[in-house]
């Protein structure tokens, strides 16, 4: 259980106690297989995403491969609808926001739309992901000091001017996927301050039947390793992205978290309908391929 350093620190009750007693495993020679695809990524993505080898195009292209392969060895799925209007897609810099469950949350954003991250400051200290994260210009954020907020705010500000995606989880801490907390407002300022648009992504986990699925959520004590090492032998989970129509900045940072929420949480809470559009989405591809819905 996270432990809370000041008032306004964000705290989830969700702990080992919500993953699941028996989740599906693959097996030993398959997880091997994983675990040498898992290092074989983050030995090679930091040269060709963050380098100069490759144009920009190139770049983005190689995250969003190399996201994907990540996803499939830890057993997940990826399905995307976007009901964004066609004229809505966020051209420039966009604060993109979503719910937190796990640290598969920026492999599955990264797989539908590449985006500099918003992460917690001791994932540059984690070897490889760490590497990588520091390639890829992660915005760090120390939840436990307060005073240091404004200066993430004015980064992500700055970086929305020039014209980037920057992914926020302003849930603040992960969750389980069947509870969760909700949209903290501070991050919503540097939209505001840039006037820039933010797009709400509702993300969950389900299982084939379309129930929401604990396994890959990160919380309580569990280290990074521990669940690197449990969802690489994990099977049968498919995430599902939902990319809701852009909502405007205005001027209160307020009403833009709670708008955002609402839009994120509209299928998130409606579980048959997101595993409607998880469904229709799988079933144009049965080798478990990427299927993008517009306009529904």
């Amino acid at each position: 259980m996270n432990t809370r350093a000041h008032a306004w620190m964000p705290v989830s009750p969700c702990g080992t106690g919500c993953l699941p007693a028996d989740p599906g495993r693959v097996s030993f020679v398959t997880a091997a297989a994983r675990w040498v695809l898992v290092v074989a990524v983050l030995a090679t993505a930091p040269l060709l995403t963050a380098g100069r080898l490759l144009p920009r195009p190139g770049r983005l292209a190689a995250q969003r491969a190399f996201a994907r392969v990540l996803l499939r060895c830890a057993g997940l799925r990826l399905t995307v609808t976007d009901l964004r209007d066609r004229d809505g897609r966020g051209d420039g810099g966009v604060l993109v926001v979503a719910s937190h469950v796990s640290w598969t949350d920026v492999l599955v954003l990264t797989a539908v739309a590449p985006a500099g991250f918003v992460a917690r400051s001791d994932l540059l200290e984690w070897g490889l992901l760490g590497a990588l994260a520091r390639r890829m210009r992660v915005i760090p954020i120390e939840r436990e000091r307060l005073r240091d907020l404004p200066v993430v705010v004015s980064r992500i500000r700055d970086r929305l001017l020039a014209g980037e995606r920057i992914a926020a989880f302003p849930e603040g801490t992960t969750w389980c996927g069947r509870a969760y907390g909700g949209f903290r407002p501070a991050l919503f300022q540097a939209a505001i301050d840039a006037q820039r648009p933010v797009q709400p992504v509702g993300l969950r986990y389900a299982d084939t039947a379309g129930t929401i699925a604990t396994g890959p959520a990160f919380v309580g004590d569990e280290t990074m390793g521990a669940s690197l090492r449990r969802l690489l032998r994990h099977r049968g989970v498919m995430a599902e992205v939902v990319l809701a129509p852009l909502e405007r900045p205005g001027s209160d940072r307020r009403d833009l978290a709670m708008r955002c929420e609402r839009s994120a949480r509209r299928r998130h809470d409606d579980g048959a309908e997101f595993a409607r559009l998880g469904r229709a989405a799988a079933a144009h591809d049965t080798r478990g391929r990427e299927e993008v819905r517009a306009g529904r």
